[in-house]
C-alpha cells in the first residue's frame, strides 16, 4: 500500500481525543497502537480486540509514527559530570 493511502486513515480532530492523531473513525489514538504493538501486542490480538479495524489500520499507525520521527529533530543531551 502507498505511504499516502496509509496516511490517509489517519485523522486529527479536536473534537476527537483533544485533536490527537486517531484512526479515522474511531477515538483510538495512533499512540495506544503503537504502545500495545511496543508492549508485545500481535496484529492478531489487536485486531480480535476491536474487530472494526483492519490490518491497514495498524501500519497506517506505524506509517504515522515513522513519519513523525523522520520530521522531528534530536539533539543530544548534553553529558553530566
Amino acid at each position: 500500500m502507498i505511504m499516502n493511502e496509509l496516511l490517509n486513515r489517519i485523522e486529527t480532530n479536536p473534537a476527537v481525543l483533544t485533536g490527537k492523531p486517531v484512526i479515522r473513525g474511531t477515538r483510538l489514538s495512533v499512540q495506544y497502537i503503537v504502545g500495545q504493538l511496543a508492549h508485545g501486542a500481535t496484529f492478531k490480538e489487536i485486531l480480535e480486540e476491536y474487530p472494526y479495524l483492519q490490518e491497514n489500520d495498524i501500519y497506517a499507525c506505524l506509517a504515522f509514527a515513522e513519519q513523525i520521527l523522520e520530521n522531528s529533530l534530536f539533539y543530544p543531551l548534553p553529558q553530566s559530570a
